[in-house]
């Protein structure tokens, strides 16, 4: 299949994109519309399209090749997963709702401080761009290799021609049109990945029966592991990983809420979070049972895997193994994949630096959409180039590399927002920003020696610990505010 007809599909795919933005955005494009939707999205649609903005381009392409090396154990940190949603919906949504916020950190202004308030923005800044950056530049580099590498297109011509799509069909209503665009997205990658099933079933001449029984007893169908503490792997660290990941990615994750407060009511939000976070798991499982399918037809057909588990699922999808028309479900569920949860980074950035950063809703309607519209457009820039140097520094798993961002920079966030909800102590503003640039130093001081001493490797569970370093600085700190006003 040639290049010519693989962007054929993506032009077509986009312009699907950019009528729907037009259409949901030609009676409204002003500021309440970008950053809450007028607070009139219908619940179903926006979980539906939850979905997509949850399984990135890097999930469609890493989680297949993750059975390689660990088996099925990453669905104990899904499982985590689903906890994770449930407590967002009844401690964080009901909290968010009451306050009516447009930004989530705006909680801590209130709570810690000014500067507890632009701190706890900044981290998610700084998390959201890198991680979106990164999930952007997996499928910008399949992209140009299995497509414009053969018009000698430069890849820095490929990034910024990515990042331009997105940001037309979003610079006008952000979740307004984001919220549409995600559930068409979502669908189609929840259908790609069916039909690249399906394919690898009909390789293996089996019936549905027969590919169960297969996936079943493949020594890679090992879902728990509960022996080997030191392993990375052990349930109780993926398990409850797999919470605070979720509460700090999703809950405390702008981009992820600004969906859910776009919903008419609490009550439709937590629907919402209800219906997203129970269909998040028979995704995520479908998508480890195609990583051990993959695995039967190398073992069976004799092929030899490539040697980062990446390219696992690519090479099977762009080297004819599948029969040629699985690069177009390939292609289709890497694109609404990867640029689904762009457009929703790219749309809660915006309002988190409008809002949290420049107070843009303290300025005149007109002026607050025109710097709406600048920093929309510089923060499209900055995307483009992140990517160029995440191409130039890459070296390992890409899923991988975020979730560990994630565990220094979130980590912060998650010991300011616990430490605002469940203690009634003010910390001291000022040293906010020390204690949370300090928190994630120490975490990798207390890896690096725990590695070459003790042997154990920290993973997600570093999340937690960053965390309660942060949350033992506020508690400190408090402690010298008391003593303060009793002297």
């Amino acid at each position: 299949m040639n290049s010519s007809f693989i962007l054929l599909i993506i032009a077509v795919y986009f312009a699907l994109l950019l009528l729907i933005a037009w259409i949901t955005g030609r009676k409204s494009s002003g500021n309440d519309a970008f950053f809450i939707g007028n607070r009139q999205s219908p619940w179903y649609i926006v979980s539906i399209g939850m979905i997509g903005t949850s399984l990135s381009g890097v999930t469609f392409v890493s989680v297949p090749g993750m059975v390689r090396s660990i088996d099925m154990t990453y669905m104990q940190t899904v499982l985590g997963f689903f906890v994770g949603y449930i407590l967002i919906a009844k401690v964080l949504l009901p909290l968010y709702y009451r306050l009516q916020l447009t930004s989530i950190y705006t909680y801590l202004r209130d709570r810690i401080g000014p500067r507890g308030y632009k701190t706890g923005a900044s981290f998610f800044l700084v998390s959201k761009i890198v991680g979106a950056a990164a999930r952007l530049y997996l499928v910008v580099l399949i992209l140009q290799h299995y497509v414009f590498d053969a018009w000698n297109i430069p890849f820095a011509v490929t990034v910024v021609l990515s990042i331009a799509l997105v940001w037309l069909y979003t610079f006008r209503s952000g979740i307004k049109t984001i919220i549409w665009t995600d559930t068409i997205q979502a669908i189609c990658l929840v259908a790609m990945l069916l039909m690249i099933i399906w394919q690898v079933k009909e390789k293996l001449g089996m019936d549905v029966g027969q590919m169960a029984e297969a996936v079943v007893s493949n020594p890679h169908f090992h879902l728990f592991e509960f022996s080997d503490w030191h392993s990375t792997q052990h349930f109780v660290k993926q398990f409850f990983s797999g919470i605070f990941i979720t509460i700090v990615m999703t809950g405390l994750d702008q981009d992820m809420m600004q969906k859910n407060l776009s919903c008419r009511s609490l009550h439709d939000a937590q629907k919402n979070m209800y219906t997203y976070g129970f269909a998040f798991t028979p995704v995520n499982f479908l998508f480890l049972t195609l990583g051990i399918l993959l695995l039967i037809v190398a073992e069976r057909e004799q092929i030899a895997l490539p040697a980062l588990s990446d390219d696992i699922l690519p090479m099977f999808c762009t080297s004819g193994i599948l029969g040629e028309s699985i690069l177009i479900f390939f292609t289709v569920g890497i694109i609404a994949a990867a640029f689904s949860s762009a457009d929703s980074a790219l749309t809660a950035l915006t309002t988190s630096f409008c809002v949290d950063i420049l107070n843009v809703q303290q300025e005149e309607e007109k002026r607050a959409k025109r710097i709406r519209l600048r920093v929309h457009f510089l923060i499209s820039v900055l995307f483009a180039l992140i990517i160029l140097v995440i191409k130039e520094v890459n070296n390992r798993s890409v899923i991988d590399a975020i979730y560990m961002i994630a565990s220094y920079t979130y980590g912060p966030l998650l010991g300011l927002f616990v430490f605002g909800l469940f203690t009634k102590r003010l910390a001291n503003d000022r040293f906010v920003p020390y204690l949370c640039i300090a928190s994630p130093v120490i975490c990798f001081l207390i890896s690096y020696l725990s590695e070459r001493f003790l042997g154990y490797a920290f993973g997600y569970e570093m999340l937690m610990l960053n965390g309660a370093i942060t949350f033992a600085g506020l508690w400190v700190s408090s402690v010298w505010v008391k003593q303060f006003k009793n002297a």
